[in-house]
């Protein structure tokens, strides 16, 4: 059955157990994913897995799904880059009618003779979502939704500048509109000179990777970022309020890590999810810090925002102070 990426939120995903998503709009692929992960996700741990690891230990892979040694609680599976070849593979899946698994294929473009598209598109029970790219009206759309959401007033012509920083690219828009918010703080407005500085600080994409390197300790990495990025005193509060609210999501990750004490249940189980590229690094990031450690640590940020605030002539300066600072108390 064929359904509009819009109409996701309108369905009873209880109903389904599998879906197909395929199209190279990656950024609203993952805003799905995260629909149908947190949907499902009844403590069900969620596994990715290429189609090619798949098609090479078949299997093995059937055998886990049956003997349930990997599946106790159930099982969100994605499969990436699959093609016309895992179609049999799914069938038989089906067949078994086991209902605590739910099964997301994940792929860039199926052409409209594919047979596991159509086999998707035919069957009702089966959710086929088409992901096609986004227009500049769509982007617009979206970046105003955010703005009124967030009560910050914006003149169209900004509105239109973003977007047009942005390539078409959803996911990117997305990253940047949180860093408008992180920003903004208490801010009630934003002017268009702001916008420019941090339009161009969107081109610099290096902040999340600086402050997950000085989460992991990767001093060559953020040496690296350093150099290839001309970071301003201008910058510098927004790469602190990333700091802060990365730390502060690991801060309750790592909660319930000393809790649990499996890591990857931890991970499976994070509201929001973490998606597959992420999840190594925060893996990382979890074995390097403790919880006392992290609560520290904001409320060092915490200071380290006022120091800034009183003397901004040098706050670059101080915040590079505080990065190294950390990556050495954790060594």
């Amino acid at each position: 059955m064929i359904v509009k990426n819009y109409e996701i939120k309108k369905l009873n995903l209880n109903d389904y157990h599998f879906f197909l998503l395929y199209g190279k709009n990656e950024g609203l692929k993952n805003e799905i994913l995260s629909e149908l992960v947190l949907k499902n996700n009844s403590n069900k741990e969620t596994k990715k897995i290429d189609e090619k690891l798949i098609l090479e230990n078949k299997d093995e892979f059937l055998n886990d799904i049956l003997s349930g040694s990997l599946f106790t609680n159930g099982k969100i599976i994605i499969i990436k880059h699959v093609s016309d070849k895992i179609l049999n593979i799914v069938e038989d899946i089906l067949e078994k009618n086991l209902n605590e698994i739910i099964l997301i294929l994940d792929t860039e473009t199926l052409e409209k003779k594919s047979k596991l598209r159509n086999f998707f598109e035919k069957d009702k029970n089966l959710i086929c979502v088409p992901v096609y790219p986004d227009n500049d009206q769509v982007l617009s759309n979206f970046t105003q939704t955010f703005f009124l959401e967030k009560k910050i007033p914006i003149a169209q012509s900004n509105i239109n500048f973003i977007v047009s920083k942005c390539h078409g690219d959803r996911e990117y828009l997305k990253n940047e509109l949180n860093k408008i918010e992180l920003f903004m703080n208490k801010k009630k407005s934003i002017s268009t000179e702001e916008l420019i500085k941090l339009t161009n600080l969107i081109e610099n994409h290096s902040i999340s990777d600086l402050i997950d390197s000085c989460l992991i300790q990767n001093n060559r990495k953020i040496m690296h970022i350093l150099n290839e990025n001309n970071f301003s005193n201008d910058d510098s509060m927004i790469i602190l309020r990333t700091f802060l609210t990365k730390t502060k999501k690991i801060l309750k990750l790592a909660n319930d890590y000393f809790q649990n004490n499996d890591i990857d249940k931890t991970i499976s189980q994070a509201k929001p999810p973490i998606f597959w590229k992420e999840k190594e690094i925060v893996k990382m990031q979890l074995k390097k810090w403790k919880p006392f450690m992290l609560k520290k640590l904001v409320v060092t940020i915490n200071k380290i925002e006022l120091e800034i605030k009183k003397n901004p002539q040098a706050s670059l300066y101080i915040l590079m102070n505080l990065i190294w600072d950390q990556t050495k108390k954790i060594a």
